[in-house]
């Protein structure tokens, strides 16, 4: 299933990196395509959203909506 996450607090490379392991620690088969400027995360996953959102934050970065 596709989720669309807003995520706030990324500001490079390494915040990318960060937030995609984060969410492939939880599904290592996930697809994640991050939009930095749009503040955006795409996330194909069977995971719940809940999780997903939960993974992100505990990485430092604000989940949105």
């Amino acid at each position: 299933m596709n989720q669309t996450f807003n995520v706030q607090g990324m500001t490079c490379g390494h915040c990318e990196k960060a937030v995609t392991q984060a969410v492939q620690s939880l599904d290592p088969q996930a697809q994640v395509r991050i939009d930095r400027p749009a503040g955006k995360v795409d996330v194909q996953s069977t995971q719940p959203r809940d999780a997903i959102a939960k993974a992100i934050a505990e990485e430092g970065y604000e989940v949105v909506g």
